[in-house]
């Protein structure tokens, strides 16, 4: 029997396992292959859901999904944690099976960790929109927050959604004017690089509309430590900046079982940008967060590469050359205040086009929302 191991239930190992389990079909029902998703967290969970939540636009509860409802039939489902990754022995330790588990075919999917205690003060001093709690915490604050100094401060690069920090600042300042509370409410948008943003329309398109609503923009702004008591974030460059709220985008890392197997730094898979096979070991690939390419840690990117792992793991099943390579593609829409998006498209080696924004664009991001448990479930 040919095994293949995924190891994660996010977007990618979720897209992967679905698809595998149509591609596969006929080996799967004839006993030759077995397609096993390992995950530790019984609930699938969509992240761009919660950068409505501090908004009380979406709750926490709507960004997740038993992952049992939606993996094919086909697969078999693990819940258990994966404690050791050995390439050589191609074998799975799990932290609930007293045996290794064997693969032929590995793909890690094991996602980003967010990692705000990299930098002094800010897990106390800072809140953010990127997990469940912080989406909460920040949603509270939120709403108590009449006036002062509300600061979004990009400290960590590269991090999950790439556009969500942009996209934040635009609507909490299009929900404070529906409030009334914007004059009351200095804003301040603050990235480490010369520009708003590491793709340059991106950033030119955002640095316009923040000159535009009267948001303040400051670059080269990497944070060293952030002072809780006295509401300071204070930088490499040796900058100083008050806040009366912020919220950070904190430091990222991958997954520990990547660096301990010694396939990447950092918990980052070192791959191929085109296979996504990783550099340090043959028949493992690396897909979504976890892998090492030059393009944005989003969701449309795992989606993407998750249909080309597939394609190339059922060619080598069937004992032909696999062909399909992953280009690039990323796809994203950009809420550009509470009522209005735009949408980019891009590539390796293009730079995305940035439309007009508009609200029919906003409601087709909502409707993305709402659709992607049918991406997840292999259905679009």
């Amino acid at each position: 029997m040919h095994r293949v191991a995924i190891v994660g239930g996010g977007t990618g190992g979720t897209v992967l396992a679905n698809r595998l389990a149509d591609e596969l079909q006929p080996e799967i029902e004839a006993g030759e292959v077995d397609v096993r998703l390992i995950t530790a967290d019984e609930h699938h969970v969509y992240k761009p859901t919660f950068l409505y939540v501090p908004f009380g636009k979406k709750t926490v509860d709507d960004a997740k999904r038993p992952i049992e409802e939606l993996v094919d039939r086909r697969v078999t489902l693990t819940i258990d944690e994966v404690t050791d990754v050995d390439t050589e022995r191609k074998q799975l330790s799990l932290a609930e099976r007293a045996t290794a588990l064997s693969y032929d075919q590995l793909v890690l999917a094991t996602g980003a960790t967010l990692e705000p205690e990299a930098v002094p003060g800010l897990a106390e001093g800072g809140h953010h929109f990127y997990g469940p709690d912080g989406a909460e915490a920040l949603r509270d604050e939120l709403a108590a927050f009449t006036e002062g100094h509300l600061v979004l401060s990009v400290v960590g690069v590269p991090h999950m959604c790439p556009a969500a920090p942009v996209e934040f600042v635009l609507m909490v300042d299009d929900w404070l004017r529906e409030r009334g509370l914007r004059e009351e409410v200095e804003l301040t948008y603050t990235y480490p690089i010369n520009r708003a943003h590491g793709l340059e329309p991106i950033a030119d398109w955002a640095s316009d509309l923040f000159e535009e609503r009267d948001v303040n923009l400051e670059t080269f702004f990497n944070v060293d430590e952030v002072d809780p008591d006295a509401e300071v974030i204070e930088t490499v460059e040796g900058k100083e900046l008050a806040y009366d709220l912020l919220v950070a985008i904190p430091p990222h890392r991958g997954s520990d079982l990547v660096t301990a197997a010694g396939l990447g730094e950092d918990g980052w898979v070192d791959v191929d940008r085109h296979t996504l096979e990783a550099t340090a070991a043959e028949d493992v690939y690396a897909i979504g967060d976890t892998a090492d390419v030059p393009t944005s840690k989003a969701g449309s990117v795992a989606h993407y590469e998750a249909g080309v792992v597939a394609d190339r793991i059922a060619s080598r099943v069937r004992g032909t050359v696999p062909t399909a390579t992953y280009d690039g593609k990323t796809v994203c829409f950009l809420e550009a205040g509470m009522d209005e998006a735009t949408f980019i498209e891009f590539g390796y080696g293009e730079e995305p086009y940035v439309r007009e924004p508009s609200t029919p664009l906003h409601w087709a991001k909502l409707g993305y929302n709402e659709s992607y448990w049918l991406t997840a479930r292999g259905l679009l």
